[in-house]
């Protein structure tokens, strides 16, 4: 898949945008976040209402530690129309996990949760909520959720020999038998 299909070209884009957007995703999968993001900028003023763009963005800017500035990137394009699937997967395990790093660990859970309700199986956001979970003082829900996703999808011939096991204690931590 190319970068300018990663970035979601889609029909009634405007022209040249998809091929801006995919040297922007290049630039920032080469190492050259901040060409990236200034690009990203420019695009973002010029196609305010473009999810896609909104995303591209508030990624550069997490990759760059730029968090705070992140955010309004993040949750406009999850308010945008137009958003893959892809897409909206990210930005909502982009927009917890920048939550969580800038100490707002209730809004972390809150769109973490969000987002393993709309995409029950995603185990990478199931994982992220788990350590937003810890942050937001819930240490056992937190590792009740961890052991689940293991037992979920770990392949590992010790994991899976106990699998009943773990998740008998995902469900109760404090069984002792």
């Amino acid at each position: 898949m190319s970068p300018a299909e990663r970035a979601g070209h889609a029909p009634g884009r405007p022209d040249g945008l998809a091929d801006r957007l995919g040297t922007a995703v290049r630039q920032r999968e080469e190492g050259r976040a901040e060409e990236a993001r200034e690009l990203l900028v420019r695009l973002t003023a010029e196609h305010p209402e473009d999810a896609e763009v909104a995303y591209q963005t508030a990624w550069a800017h997490d990759v760059l530690g730029l968090e705070a500035e992140a955010v309004p990137h993040y949750r406009r394009a999850l308010a945008l129309p137009g958003l893959s699937e892809a897409g909206r997967r990210g930005a909502l395990l982009g927009l917890g996990s920048t939550y969580r790093v800038l100490g707002r660990a209730e809004e972390a859970v809150a769109t973490l949760s969000g987002g393993v309700r709309e995409f029950p199986d995603d185990a990478a956001l199931r994982t992220f909520l788990a350590m937003a979970l810890y942050s937001a003082g819930r240490p056992k829900e937190a590792l009740e959720l961890a052991l689940t996703v293991v037992a979920d999808t770990s392949t590992d011939p010790g994991v899976t020999a106990y699998e009943r096991a773990i998740r008998h204690y995902a469900r109760d931590l404090d069984d002792l038998s």
